[in-house]
């Protein structure tokens, strides 16, 4: 692990509706500027492969989870959401990332749901909910939107929500702008979004880690990026198989529209404003490994949180951590779930 990517001050921490079949991946001629910018992109998605040391899945545990869990659909603002969800007790709600869906919580799902309530859902745009393709259709506000349809949904109360990736760029503005609706905040592998525009601003090493997203922002990168491509990260053959059914069932452009309309505009630089302090409980858990964000955008997470914080880092592990260390993940949100 590189040192010089380690966060400085981390010592002093305490711690259901199928979409039309129409909707694929597409694999249309590519156009020639998307082309040349692929293989910087694509050598940067091998680079996690190599990470994977999650166990292989076994196929009757992983039958008899998805016979357990029980499927939803719920409407916000006209956009179907899907959730599936199984347990009983205080609700624990997953959000994935890219590329990925709602099944890739599922051991964490299994360990929490022997003493929780547990549910994943489909962000808008992949898998089992609705893909629109505009990109303000994607605008934080409707995804937040998306998450409180699904808490009511459940209707337990306030959350511990869990977010990787973009799932994680959701759960952070959910705590920010809508604290009643949860009770704990954990993130995998994505600094607070404010630090985030900060490391792009001021550290050429995230703005060169970042290069990907220029790409997946382009005119032709839809018709450029396939489903093998997407699915280069996983090792494990099961997993693999639904994960790609959940890819053939998802439009790529609606899925990069998170890119389009999230991610900080060029030129980069801080925000200017102040973000509301999160006020739960927050775990963060950060592969150092990950090529794409960052350990050291990590730097200064305390200053946004004014609650018991914990970051777990971990330096064999990359941007999938829930795939790269299940067990360390089962275990370490159920610590941490039982300590506050």
């Amino acid at each position: 692990m590189r040192s010089d990517l380690l966060p400085a001050k981390v010592g002093n921490v305490v711690n259901t509706r199928r979409n039309s079949p129409q909707d694929r991946v597409r694999t249309s001629r590519r156009p020639k500027s998307a082309v040349r910018r692929q293989p910087k992109v694509w050598a940067l998605i091998a680079a996690t492969m190599v990470l994977l040391t999650g166990m292989q899945t076994n196929a009757g545990e992983l039958q008899e989870f998805e016979e357990r869990v029980a499927h939803h659909t719920v409407s916000t603002s006209g956009i179907n959401i899907h959730y599936a969800a199984t347990g009983e007790g205080d609700t624990v709600l997953f959000l994935h990332g890219f590329p990925d869906h709602w099944l890739t919580w599922w051991r964490q799902m299994d360990a929490l749901s022997e003493n929780h309530h547990v549910a994943a859902m489909d962000l808008r745009g992949f898998n089992l909910s609705e893909q629109p393709i505009a990109p303000d259709a994607y605008e934080v506000d409707h995804l937040i939107a998306d998450v409180e349809a699904v808490i009511n949904d459940i209707g337990s109360g306030p959350v511990t929500l869990v977010g990787h990736d973009w799932g994680g760029f959701v759960a952070w503005h959910v705590a920010m702008r809508r604290p009643e609706l949860i009770s704990r905040l954990a993130i995998v592998n994505i600094p607070h979004p404010w630090s985030v525009a900060q490391a792009l601003a001021t550290n050429p090493a995230q703005e060169a880690a970042s290069q990907y997203v220029d790409f997946f922002r382009s005119p032709g990168a839809a018709d450029a990026i396939t489903r093998d491509q997407i699915s280069s990260w996983i090792s494990d053959p099961l997993y693999l198989m639904r994960h790609n059914a959940a890819m053939d069932r998802s439009e790529m452009n609606a899925m990069l529209n998170y890119y389009r309309t999230l991610y900080p505009q060029r030129p980069y630089h801080p925000y200017d404003t102040e973000p509301a302090k999160i006020t739960v409980p927050t775990l963060v858990i950060f592969g150092a490994q990950d090529p794409f964000l960052l350990v050291s955008g990590l730097n200064d997470s305390w200053n946004y949180v004014a609650a018991p914080l914990t970051l777990a880092i971990w330096p064999d592990a990359g941007h999938f951590a829930q795939h790269d260390q299940p067990e360390r993940m089962n275990r370490v949100l159920q610590d941490w779930l039982t300590s506050n």
